[in-house]
């Protein structure tokens, strides 16, 4: 096992190689090729409010994306999902589509609005009824 002081004398020893593995540590791998996007906004513009969640309205598999499929069932709005588990590109596309690092997230008319969080805050401010009426989506 290095002591503390051995560890920290490499460390100024090979500076470069150092600035180089933190350097390396911090880039991102790309996973939204040209072919994604396009299908990802193809379904965003195809859906007045898409959901890109795991599993389905029907049967949510997770405790988020279920949150957000009773929030919008309680505003009456139609949508529509993907279940971003039957597919590992969308899955990780999506995230860098959005520049969002969570599932579920929400689009309505071909806008992001968010993940389960904000729409539980913009559910209870009146901020999400407010919206869908604005776009048509929700009656009076």
């Amino acid at each position: 096992m290095l002591s503390r002081s051995a560890l920290f004398a490499s460390r100024q020893r090979f500076p470069a190689a150092s600035q180089a593995t933190a350097n390396s540590f911090s880039l991102s791998k790309r996973f939204l090729s040209d072919d994604m996007r396009g299908r990802i906004d193809k379904a965003v513009q195809a859906h007045e409010v898409l959901v890109f969640m795991k599993g389905s309205k029907e049967a949510p598999q997770c405790g988020f994306s279920r949150a957000v499929v009773q929030i919008l069932n309680g505003e009456r709005v139609k949508y529509s999902t993907v279940n971003v588990l039957a597919d590992e590109e969308v899955r990780n596309g999506i995230k860098e589509y959005s520049s969002w690092p969570t599932i579920p997230q929400v689009y309505v008319k071909g806008e992001f609005v968010g993940g389960c969080d904000i729409l539980v805050k913009m559910q209870k401010d009146g901020d999400l009824t407010k919206l869908l009426k604005e776009k048509g989506l929700i009656q009076e």
